[in-house]
């Protein structure tokens, strides 16, 4: 069996370093697992998390040329959020919240120009 870029798998443990662990995946071949790809949060000891022997499901993120394979366990985890239904909106709602844009941006320019006119006269004069 082939270890394609992109594919999930369920490998076993055959060793832990303190970089990362070594999985064998199917069809006999070994791939790495990084100690950064353990876990969603910082890793201080890749024991807390994985022991030899245990099964665990693994994304293949790649294989080198040299035939290295470099696993994922956080990715093999990760599902694809699902979109938000869009709420349909109304010409009436669009016209409410451009109107409502335009007030509070006349208002913020209308406050600026007075403070800045107020900035430029009337210093030193009594």
């Amino acid at each position: 069996m082939s270890v394609e870029v992109g594919s999930k798998v369920i490998g076993k443990v055959t060793g832990i370093k303190n970089f990362g662990a070594f999985v064998e995946l199917p069809g006999g071949k070994t791939g790495l697992v990084h100690i950064s790809e353990v876990a969603d949060q910082y890793v201080e000891d890749i024991n807390e998390h994985l022991s030899v022997g245990q099964e665990i499901e693994v994304k293949v993120l790649s294989v080198g040329d040299d035939g290295k394979i470099s696993l994922s366990i956080k990715k093999a985890k990760e599902q694809k959020p699902k979109p938000k239904p869009r709420k349909e909106s109304s010409p009436e709602d669009f016209e409410k919240k451009l109107s409502s844009f335009l007030k509070d941006s006349e208002d913020r320019l209308s406050t600026i120009k007075r403070q800045t006119e107020s900035r430029r006269g009337g210093r030193g004069k009594k």
